[in-house]
């Protein structure tokens, strides 16, 4: 059931190539391998720049800012909105009469 059948290898790489089409391939295979090939770098790679921590950064000059000028809010006294209720009509339902027999 898994890719061990390579009528199942050939039918993925049939499928693989419809999708991307062959114009496309030689470009995805070669990103893949580069992008591979940086990863094993970025694995392997012990050298002490890789491990160096990063400089600090400069501080950076920065321009005094005054104070904020605190003006004092009065509220004033907020009164409520008047409720307005609007008339709904209620259906009637008069009594049935009563059935002849």
């Amino acid at each position: 059931m898994g890719l061990d059948n390579p009528l199942h290898i050939l039918l993925l790489l049939l499928v693989v190539l419809l999708v991307f089409g062959a114009k496309r391939l030689p470009e995805i295979g070669r990103s893949l391998g580069e992008g591979m090939r940086g990863f094993k770098d970025s694995l392997s790679a012990t050298t002490s720049d890789t491990l160096a921590p990063a400089p600090p950064a400069p501080p950076v000059a920065t321009a005094p800012v005054a104070a904020p000028e605190v003006v004092p809010v009065t509220a004033a006294p907020v009164e409520p909105a008047p409720v307005v209720v609007a008339p709904v009509a209620v259906p009637v339902h008069e009594p049935a009469a009563p059935a002849a027999s």
